[in-house]
């Protein structure tokens, strides 16, 4: 069977996962390729696919790229996306306990003085684990994305939220405005429909 072609050269995030989407809502093929021609594309694309029961492989042109996706045993069996319901019924260990989701749009916290903000920031994101199994989710956009850059002054407390559990989504657009894709030391390169779905499952978000 020819593969369905699905050209989202053009379009803005996250247009290229709702399409896909609404594909898979629709019909379900058996083999999609998937044109995109940006890298926070091609990363949101691939790991869509895989969420869906997909085995992808990408190959790269100037400036695009062509995501070749193969449906992986009984589409039925496909989990859910990352950011869907189902992983919310799912839950962690903690599925009793409320899911807590906080988004940050700068790398300094609140507004006044940025040196103090920074401080203000490293010392947010370090007391953070005080949450304990409730934070679900930290997702950065805006100047937030610089705060997951290499050598970032809490890389280290990001890292340490990764490592006990939290989910961290980094904007796409946001890293390839501020010319970080290939500087991202941490987190899931994410899209904005991730980032609403997130804010939907979520029992409680907190914006900064």
């Amino acid at each position: 069977m020819d593969a369905i072609t699905v050209d989202c050269r053009t379009m803005p995030c996250p247009q290229p996962i709702i399409r896909l989407k609404r594909l898979l809502e629709e019909s379900s093929p058996e083999r999609i390729l998937v044109i995109v021609d940006n890298e926070p594309a091609l990363e949101n694309v691939s790991r869509f696919l895989a969420s869906q029961g997909y085995a992808a492989t990408s190959t790269a042109e100037p400036g695009l790229w062509r995501i070749a996706a193969l449906r992986e045993g009984d589409a039925a069996s496909c989990k859910a996306p990352d950011s869907a319901v189902a992983r919310k019924k799912a839950g962690n260990a903690s599925e009793n306990n409320d899911k807590v989701l906080v988004l940050l749009a700068s790398p300094v916290f609140g507004s006044g003085d940025d040196a103090l903000g920074g401080k203000l920031m490293k010392n947010f994101l370090a007391t953070l684990p005080e949450f304990g199994k409730t934070l679900w989710r930290l997702v950065l956009l805006n100047g937030g994305v610089t705060l997951a850059a290499e050598n970032s002054p809490v890389i280290d407390e990001l890292r340490n939220l990764e490592q006990s559990g939290t989910d961290i989504l980094v904007c796409g657009a946001c890293l390839d405005f501020f010319e970080l894709l290939a500087r991202k030391a941490v987190g899931q390169t994410t899209n904005m429909l991730d980032v609403v779905t997130s804010m939907q499952v979520a029992d409680k978000v907190i914006i900064l």
